[in-house]
This record gives C-alpha cells, structure tokens and sequence, in this order.
C-alpha cells in the first residue's frame, strides 16, 4: 500500500514545481466556488436562524421572509449550479473516443 502514498508525493511534488510563483498567490476558479459554497451556507444557516428567532417570537415578520427568501434563492442557484455540472459530466462521458 506504499505505492499509493509514494505516487500521491510525487504528483503533489511535480505540481508544486510546475506551477510558477506568481500564479500560486492568484486566486483560481476552485477558490471563486469554494467562497461561493461558504457564501450560500452562510446564508442558508441565516434564514434558518431567522426563522427560529420568529418561533421564539424575538423577530420582525419581514426580516425572517426576507432572510428565508434569500436563503430560498441561494439554494435554487446551489442546484442549478450542481445540475450542469452533472449534465456537463453526462456530456463528457458519453462523448466517443
């Protein structure tokens, strides 16, 4: 089971060496969705504290249907997201060879 581990080393030590300095401190498109995904779960835990906040009777009626709302639109931009993804992933695995 050493091969593994020995072949991992070495593509994390190859990709190390061919990626230049000045494009290691520039963020890359994994950084844009990784800050997007924290962004919408972020304003998804919003909404749900909202909404219990008004159970508890300690929250204006309009600002709980306005953070559910946009916890409501983060999500629906979450799965449209993640369904052309998927449909580009069937794309690409039914091209021919």
């Amino acid at each position: 089971m050493a091969i593994p581990a020995t072949a991992a080393a070495a593509y994390r030590a190859a990709a190390q060496m061919a990626t230049p300095a000045t494009q290691a401190s520039a963020p890359g498109f994994s950084d844009f969705l990784s800050g997007a995904i924290q962004q919408s779960i972020s304003t998804i835990r919003q909404g749900e504290h909202a909404a219990t906040q008004q159970v508890q009777g300690k929250a204006n009626l309009v600002d709980v249907v306005q953070s559910v709302n946009s916890a409501e639109i983060a999500l629906d931009t979450v799965v449209a997201v993640r369904d052309k993804v998927v449909a580009a992933y069937q794309s690409i695995m039914n091209m021919p060879i």
